[in-house]
């Protein structure tokens, strides 16, 4: 019995075993045996623009298409932004934190999140899966939102190197869709103001060691995943907020080694004024890239939809570019 297979089974017993509707919720807080229990709050108090936040404990969906042995689950109303911890049995030093994707409304947990970071543990990589506020549940200056949150959880990882057996200097940032926005957004503007300090920990870099794009949302212009543009921006957004969070825009000479992954037939999230942009502009900038877009595997793959398929080669391509580079044992 491999682990996706015992991961199904654990996910079984506590939910219904039949095919769900899109994003139907579960009740209670939608955790299974097999979740880790080890978690890292990212704000000590309210987060950044929270003040008259009001919103219910968050909320788990679930959709479980009959093609995977995997359950399908998904969350909003994220009122307390948190990373789940995944430590691997034989840590090799190298870290990843992973932002799923969904648009801006949802984040996609165990596609592209869980599932991700237990292959990557398999490899020695600690991981830490981000569950941040998403942008249009009444925070103030909502298109700031998600970087603060990456930031914020990047500095507290960095800032913690030590506890959790890992380099410093070894911490990537990969992001799925949407969460691919996000990982572009802090490969670009690590630095960038969007909140003020609370304690200690954001004196330190927020910069990621390195950046792996999946299938990501980049731009907010002409070509935009309108969907993430309105959730991020708002229905009406002025012209320099969509430059702002237009991501090919911002590529400088200290963003970091990049990876980036997509199928050429994804008609989601468009490859050319997306990643294929953004891959232009490191090269552009002589950044370290490298992108492989696979014929077919349209969106939303993360490994469970691969099975069989070209698209389940990138995880080794990853694992071959990060040692390249030094990220990987």
């Amino acid at each position: 019995m491999d682990r996706r297979t015992l991961l199904a089974t654990g996910i079984a017993a506590v939910l219904p075993v039949r095919a769900y509707a899109v994003d139907t919720p579960i009740e209670g807080d939608g955790r299974v045996p097999s979740d880790p229990t080890e978690t890292i709050a990212i704000w000590p108090g309210t987060p950044p623009g929270g003040e008259g936040v009001n919103l219910p404990s968050w909320r788990v969906s679930v959709r479980t298409p009959p093609a995977l042995a995997l359950a399908d689950r998904s969350i909003d109303r994220v009122w307390r932004p948190q990373l789940d911890v995944f430590r691997p049995d034989r840590p090799n030093g190298s870290a990843m934190l992973i932002a799923p994707g969904g648009g801006y409304s949802r984040e996609v947990f165990d596609l592209e999140g869980m599932d991700i970071a237990r292959h990557f543990n398999a490899m020695g990589v600690t991981c830490f899966m981000l569950r941040y506020r998403l942008p249009a549940e009444g925070w103030a200056r909502r298109s700031d939102v998600p970087l603060q949150d990456a930031q914020r959880a990047m500095r507290l990882v960095r800032a913690n190197a030590a506890k959790y057996n890992i380099d410093p200097a070894r911490i990537g940032f990969m992001g799925f869709s949407a969460g691919g926005h996000l990982a572009c957004s802090i490969a670009t503007r690590f630095d960038a103001p969007v909140y003020s300090a609370v304690d200690a920990v954001d004196a330190v870099s927020a910069r990621p060691d390195f950046s792996l794009p999946m299938y990501p949302v980049v731009t907010m212009g002409e070509g935009a995943h309108l969907g993430s543009r309105d959730n991020l921006l708002g229905p009406v957004a002025a012209p320099a907020l969509i430059d702002a969070y237009s991501c090919e825009r911002h590529v400088h000479a200290n963003t970091p080694p990049t990876f980036l992954c997509l199928a050429a037939d994804d008609n989601v999230v468009p490859p050319l004024p997306n990643a294929v942009a953004y891959f232009s502009a490191l090269r552009r900038a002589s950044i370290a890239a490298e992108i492989h877009v696979f014929e077919s595997g349209g969106h939303g793959f993360g490994i469970a939809n691969t099975v069989g398929k070209s698209t389940a080669a990138w995880p080794e391509l990853l694992r071959a570019f990060a040692r390249a580079h030094g990220f990987f044992a």
